[in-house]
């Protein structure tokens, strides 16, 4: 999920209008009805969540933004760092046995796991303040260049509040409607939220079991592999252009990449498949990569190779400090000055 400033996400709350015309328009009620008739809603209901939706503009302005990625130089800082490593070591600690069995439940790293929801949501700190219904329909109901995709979500959104027996208007998020510690959007959260502690709700707000056991179903059911590779850094012997073109499917083995001009700097396993991308880790210096399935199945979670890249260099960080027990140390404080 793109991560927006604080200073930009207080502007966009603040910014919310009761859009008393939005049910009289006739897409809005085209919805209602096909939505009512596939999926047994009522239309009164359809009617008065949507008449109770707050429309909010600047999320209009924010999506209509161009995307100014960052280089990886920059990007890296903000989610590899000590704060998410040794909360998420302490998370590890403070939760051993449950991270464990989850772990081996779906058969996917631990480290793994807690630095997808440190890098979403830093252990649940910071899971959105948007009501979902406001979030979705405005940007289903006023933004036609996503208008297909969000629509979808907003009925899948309706189904999971009447699946998980709450009211709609309860559920909060992200200001593009992605919810709970792994910030799942409704479909996503519909196929993959698990009921770890069986109690009958898939709460991925408040319940770390839930949370922890929804991120491990996601990764499973998208291949992951346990204990297989990740990345790693190659040299290029050919230009790179049409391989970078298509860095999120797996359409060559190393072996055929290695045909294609791929130089690999270490040993590997050159029977698997993979995928190359390029980071600029250094301002005007990029250096090459090979992500195998599993960096391929995160980008499944987020499609960037900023993202994955990230998620596992924090994983592998959260297993250290994990391990040498950083997170028991107490922080050092700053010598007084005499």
């Amino acid at each position: 999920m793109k991560k927006l400033t604080l200073a930009l996400l207080a502007a966009v709350s603040t910014f919310a209008v009761a859009d008393d015309e939005l049910i009289s328009r006739p897409d809005v009620q085209e919805y209602i009805r096909s939505t009512a008739a596939t999926h047994g809603f009522s239309e009164e209901y359809l009617t008065s969540a949507l008449q109770s939706a707050q429309t909010k503009s600047n999320i209009i302005t924010i999506l209509d933004k161009p995307s100014t990625g960052r280089p990886w130089h920059e990007f890296q800082a903000n989610f590899v760092n000590k704060t998410r490593i040794n909360n998420g070591a302490k998370f590890w600690r403070n939760n051993a046995e449950l991270v464990d069995a989850v772990s081996k439940k779906y058969q996917v790293s631990p480290a793994v796991m807690l630095a997808i929801l440190g890098a979403e949501t830093n252990y649940g700190a910071y899971t959105g303040s948007f009501r979902i219904v406001d979030a979705l329909s405005t940007i289903a109901f006023n933004y036609p260049r996503r208008a297909d995709y969000f629509q979808k979500e907003l009925t899948e959104f309706f189904l999971l509040a009447r699946d998980e027996k709450q009211d709609f208007a309860s559920f909060k998020g992200s200001y593009a409607g992605a919810m709970g510690w792994p910030q799942f959007m409704p479909s996503s959260f519909r196929q993959y939220a698990q009921d770890w502690d069986g109690d009958g709700r898939h709460d991925i707000w408040n319940n770390p079991g839930d949370a922890l056991a929804s991120v491990a179903n996601y990764l499973n059911k998208h291949g992951w592999i346990d204990q297989g590779d990740t990345f790693t850094a190659v040299n290029m012997n050919a230009d790179p252009a049409p391989l970078l073109a298509d860095k999120f499917n797996l359409h060559f083995t190393v072996d055929e990449l290695i045909a294609k001009g791929v130089a690999p700097i270490s040993e590997i396993n050159t029977k698997q498949p993979a995928v190359l991308f390029a980071l600029e880790t250094e301002p005007g210096f990029t250096q090459h990569f090979l992500g195998f399935n599993n960096f391929y199945v995160i980008t499944r979670y987020n499609k960037s190779t900023l993202y994955a890249t990230a998620v596992l260099q924090l994983a592998d960080e959260i297993q250290a400090a994990f391990q040498r027990g950083d997170d028991l140390k107490p922080i050092a404080s700053k010598a007084k000055k005499k």
